[in-house]
């Protein structure tokens, strides 16, 4: 089996049970794209939250559509963690998966905004 035909991508155990940690605790910004995203609601497409890609946890994938989507807080403006985010990004992309960056401001305030940007990359 290929990274590419597994749904993780090589997580490990240990990222898996982060994940699920993870699944409990939401950010505002997080909780409020889930209710558009979950239960097919968005194009027919299944995202999932939380989910482990390689060494990662991204905040929503959608295996179908090979499709990340990242919301960041206020810790993603400092300079190292932009770096982060920037190799981290490249990593995904590696397996063929198209990452999308939003602000949580973004999603708060403007969330039919992100909804068109996310709508503009679907098939």
């Amino acid at each position: 089996m290929t990274y590419s035909d597994n749904l993780f991508y090589g997580a490990s155990s240990l990222t898996h049970q982060r994940a699920r940690e993870l699944r409990k605790v939401l950010t505002p910004a997080e909780r409020l794209l889930w209710e558009v995203l979950k239960n097919r609601q968005l194009g027919e497409y299944k995202f999932r939250r939380q989910h482990p890609i390689y060494r990662y946890i991204t905040d929503f994938y959608c295996h179908e559509l090979r499709l990340v989507i990242e919301l960041d807080g206020g810790v993603h403006d400092g300079v190292e963690q932009q770096e982060h985010d920037f190799y981290r990004d490249q990593i995904i992309q590696e397996f063929g998966i198209r990452v999308l960056r939003f602000k949580n401001e973004e999603v708060v305030d403007g969330l039919q905004k992100v909804l068109e940007k996310i709508r503009a990359v679907l098939p």
